[in-house]
């Protein structure tokens, strides 16, 4: 069996003081579970554009993409713990522009989070949202010192 090959997409970190935007997933791998919204990168696009595009397209938010946070390699494994899927993720941290969060898109809720909620762990999330977040944290804090 040939598998597809890997894939690259962009997720659009957008923190404020005290809360950052989320959407919980319509559709699989990560179907009903709250993450940074975005999608894949199109032919000729840059990640940054693509995370603000699905952004956008999934919240209705406008942001400026700002800088790469980080990288997340995603391996989607059969029950035989085979790589079925590969995918990888640019984070980039965006700037709020304006908008209000509604869901669109493959996007079932967008809403603010708490910082603090999400270290708690009180939603059903992706892997790594609470570190991706804390790293936007550190990261928006350098920006305004």
């Amino acid at each position: 069996m040939r598998l597809p090959p890997p894939l690259l997409g962009a997720i659009a970190i957008v923190a404020t003081k005290n809360h950052v935007l989320l959407a919980r997933r319509a559709n699989p791998p990560d179907a009903g579970l709250w993450g940074f919204p975005g999608g894949h990168v199109e032919l000729g696009e840059t990640a940054l554009d693509a995370a603000a595009r699905e952004l956008f397209e999934e919240t209705g938010v406008s942001a400026r993409p700002v800088e790469y946070l980080t990288n997340i390699d995603v391996l989607l494994r059969d029950d035989r713990g085979t790589v079925i899927r590969q995918f990888l993720l640019a984070a980039v941290l965006c700037d709020f522009e304006r908008g209000v969060p509604q869901a669109a898109d493959d996007v079932q809720e967008a809403a603010w989070v708490s910082h603090q909620q999400v270290r708690a762990g009180t939603l059903p999330m992706s892997e790594r949202v609470a570190w991706v977040m804390d790293l936007a944290i550190r990261r928006n804090h350098a920006r305004r010192a």
